[in-house]
């Protein structure tokens, strides 16, 4: 089964725009067509955004990190990486990445899209992903 890790971004436009790729990607999640991996500090940042940038009660905050954690997998990071240096904190991406053993990194983010793979994980963006698994499927 394809493992992958969906970067904040993703988890959020999956959760506002359900006509989207990112809803598609979380609904292969759900539907356990792949295996999809977070950590405590993805999860941290969902909540920060959902709260500063959409203000969103603490209410429905948990409701949709619950709902995350239905469908992937927390792991904790095993070793720290420094490679994005203009925005740091999508660091922890890469090293959750890594210590999941993820196939794919499932981003928006420019910042990780343009290394496009790291240690032997690819990353890319979500219609593409839905591409690879569909192509996957026939």
């Amino acid at each position: 089964m394809i493992k992958a890790v969906l970067d904040t971004n993703i988890l959020v436009s999956s959760i506002f725009w359900e006509k989207g790729n990112p809803h598609k990607v979380a609904e292969l999640a759900l539907c356990k067509k792949i295996k999809v991996f977070t950590s405590a500090e993805i999860l941290m940042e969902l909540e920060k955004v959902l709260r500063r940038d959409f203000d969103e009660p603490k209410e429905k905050i948990q409701q949709q990190i619950t709902l995350v954690l239905e469908y992937a997998t927390v792991v904790a990071a095993t070793k720290n990486v420094d490679v994005i240096k203009a925005d740091s904190d999508d660091n922890k991406i890469l090293e959750c990445a890594i210590a999941s053993g993820s196939d794919y990194i499932v981003t928006g983010d420019r910042h990780l899209l343009d290394i496009k793979e790291y240690e032997g994980v690819k990353i890319v963006k979500a219609k593409d992903f839905v591409e690879i698994i569909e192509n996957i499927k026939k």
